[in-house]
């Protein structure tokens, strides 16, 4: 069984579980029409298709527990098997930064509960909702927050020109 519980003091070295790799298989292809935003996938050939994993963060709890609520997500001998961090904006949305799960637990529901506690972190501190980012080339992590009830709420294609990665692009993803 799998426990979610906000990262407090007693907990702070949870925060940096380790990334792990995940799928590059294909792209998701928003478009908008002046009203409303949809989108289409993009299967990338076998050949193609990769892991990838994002370097490992070196979050510090103490100088982040002001703007941020870390949650992590337990497994049965209390090993964090999972992580959420929500950190305060400006917008009346409540700002997903980080939401990683390890391999061996995705497609259980994890990154769902997580989220769910995201829900009562911004009712809590009267947001709207909440809102994150996911790299178009992700399609694994677009395709799970579309499934967790997050819309399009955006596109930037420019974020990561002159970079080694300018063919991505990032969607913006709304909850509320």
């Amino acid at each position: 069984m799998i426990k979610i519980i906000r990262i407090d003091e007693s907990r702070k070295n949870d925060i940096n579980i380790p990334n792990e790799p995940f799928s590059l298989w294909g792209k998701m292809i928003p478009t908008y029409d002046g009203h409303n935003w949809a989108y289409t996938i993009e299967k990338f050939p076998e050949d193609q298709v990769r892991e990838m994993v994002f370097p490992d963060e070196n979050y510090d709890f103490n100088a982040r527990k002001e703007d941020s609520f870390f949650v992590g997500a337990y497994d049965a001998s209390g090993r964090c098997i999972g992580l959420a961090i929500f950190k305060h904006d400006w917008l009346k949305y409540l700002y997903l930064e980080d939401l990683k799960v390890y391999g061996a637990y995705r497609g259980q529901g994890v990154g769902r509960q997580l989220i769910e506690e995201g829900k009562k972190i911004a009712t809590e501190n009267n947001y709207r909702g909440i809102y994150t980012i996911g790299q178009d080339n992700n399609l694994s992590a677009c395709l799970f927050y579309l499934k967790s009830g997050f819309s399009i709420g955006g596109l930037n294609t420019r974020e990561y020109g002159w970079t080694n990665q300018a063919e991505k692009s990032n969607i913006y993803f709304y909850l509320g």
